[in-house]
C-alpha cells in the first residue's frame, strides 16, 4: 500500500487548497448564518475543473480518480462544509449514470455536472425510508411511452436548484429489491413538486428540500439502467460515494484540530500557554492520532477504488472509511470546542460549526450502525 500522492494529486490538493483558504474559509460563517447556497464557490470549483475530478474525459471530467476527489473534499470541508455539500452530492449525483446509464445519458448528464453547468440530485430518503431503502413508497407505472411517478421524498441534497433529479422508485414493488429501478425526473416535468428547503442543525448553506411525484409523467428514455436494476446501482453507487463521505468529514476534523493547535499556543492561563500542560499536549496528540488513522483509511478505500475497481474488498472498506472517519470528525471538533472553552461556543471560532456540520457525516449515505452491518456481513458470508 503505496500512499504516496502523485504529481498530479499534489497539484490538484496544493490548487484547492490554496482556494479554500483564499476564497472559501472567508465566507463560510457568513454562509452558515444566512442558511444560502454558496453559488460562488460552486463558480469557483467549475471555473477550476474541479467538480469532475473523478468523472472520465470522455465526459468531460479530469479523469483523476477517487483518491484525487478525496483530496479536494477534504481541503474543501477544512474551510467550509457548505461548499465540500456540493462536492459530496455531485459524486451521489453522478455514480448511477457512471454504473448502469447509456452513453446517451452519460454524455448529457455527466458532461452538463463535470463541466459546471448544473448540479446534479439524487432521491432515496423517504419518511419511512432511511435507512431501510426497501421501505419506500414511490412508485412509477409503466404507461404507453414512460412512467407515471407517484410518492414524496424528504432531505434531498440539491432539489432545489438542480435542473434534474435521479429518483429511487418502485417500477415493480412484488418484486422487493428486485422491482427497485432508477428514473431521471426533469425540473419541468409535471407533477414534480419541490418543497421549501429545510432549516438544519449543520451544512447550513446546502439545499435540502423535499419533493413529491403527483402523476408525473417521465419519458422511458429516461430508465437509468434497466428496470429492476436500480437496488444494485445504488448500492454500487454508496460503495463509490462513501470514501467521499469520510474524505468531508476528515477534512471537519483536520480543520478543528489545527484551529485548537493554534488556540492551545495562544492562550495563556495561569501564567503559561494551555500547550504547555501535559494534559492538554496528550489531549492534542490524540486527536491527531485519529485524524491521521482517518486519513489512512480514507486513502486507503480511495485507492482500492483507483487501482482495483472490481475488488469484493471495496464495501468493506468503504464502509469502515466512513464510518471511522465520521466518528473521528464528531470526536475531535467536540474536542476542539472543549479545548477554546466558552470561546469554541461562539460563532466567534469556526470550531462550533465545524462540530454541527460533522454530525451529519454520521448518519447520510447510510448510518453508522448500518455499516457495521454491512462489515459483519462481509465478514460472516
Amino acid at each position: 500500500m503505496d500512499f504516496r500522492l502523485t504529481e498530479e494529486q499534489i497539484m490538484i490538493r496544493d490548487t484547492i487548497r490554496r482556494i479554500a483558504t483564499e476564497k472559501f474559509a472567508p465566507l463560510a460563517a457568513e454562509i452558515d448564518a444566512q442558511e444560502r447556497f454558496p453559488l460562488e464557490n460552486f463558480n469557483i470549483l467549475a471555473e477550476n475543473g474541479l467538480l469532475g475530478v473523478s468523472i472520465p474525459e470522455e465526459y468531460g471530467g479530469s479523469g483523476a480518480g477517487q483518491l484525487a476527489n478525496c483530496l479536494v473534499l477534504e481541503e474543501t470541508a477544512k474551510a467550509c462544509g457548505s461548499t465540500s455539500t456540493i462536492l459530496t452530492n455531485q459524486g451521489l449525483a453522478s455514480e448511477p449514470f457512471l454504473i448502469s446509464a447509456s452513453e446517451e445519458m452519460k454524455k448529457n448528464y455527466l458532461y452538463r455536472m463535470a463541466s459546471g453547468q448544473c448540479q446534479g440530485a439524487m432521491a432515496i430518503t423517504e419518511a419511512n425510508a432511511g435507512s431501510d431503502v426497501a421501505g419506500m413508497n414511490t412508485t412509477a407505472r409503466k404507461v404507453d411511452g414512460g412512467y407515471l411517478l407517484n410518492g414524496s421524498k424528504i432531505f434531498i441534497t440539491n432539489v432545489g436548484i438542480s435542473p434534474f433529479v435521479v429518483v429511487v422508485c418502485y417500477t415493480d414493488k412484488s418484486k422487493g429489491n428486485k422491482g427497485m429501478s432508477l428514473i431521471v425526473v426533469e425540473k419541468e416535468d409535471k407533477g414534480f413538486i419541490v418543497g421549501p428547503p429545510e432549516h438544519k442543525m449543520g451544512l447550513r448553506g446546502s439545499d435540502t428540500r423535499s419533493l413529491t411525484f403527483e402523476d408525473c409523467f417521465v419519458p422511458e428514455n429516461r430508465l437509468l439502467g434497466v428496470e429492476g436494476g436500480g437496488f444494485k446501482t445504488l448500492m454500487n453507487t454508496f460503495n463509490f460515494s462513501r470514501p467521499n463521505i469520510a474524505a468531508q468529514a476528515l477534512g471537519f476534523a483536520q480543520g478543528a484540530l489545527d484551529v485548537a493547535v493554534a488556540y492551545a499556543k495562544e492562550r495563556v492561563q495561569f501564567g503559561q500557554t494551555l500547550s504547555s500542560f501535559q494534559g492538554m499536549q496528550w489531549m492534542l496528540a490524540e486527536m491527531a492520532l485519529a485524524v491521521e488513522t482517518a486519513r489512512s483509511i480514507t486513502y486507503r478505500a480511495a485507492s482500492l477504488i483507483d487501482n482495483e475497481p472490481g475488488s469484493p474488498e471495496i464495501p468493506r472498506l468503504c464502509s469502515m472509511a466512513k464510518w471511522y472517519a465520521s466518528d473521528v470528525a464528531m470526536k475531535v471538533t467536540t474536542d476542539a470546542v472543549q479545548i477554546l472553552g466558552g470561546y469554541g461556543y461562539t460563532r466567534e471560532y469556526p470550531v462550533e460549526r465545524m462540530m454541527r456540520d460533522a454530525k451529519i457525516t454520521q448518519i447520510y449515505e447510510g448510518t453508522n450502525q448500518v455499516q457495521r452491518i454491512i462489515i459483519a456481513g462481509q465478514m460472516l458470508k
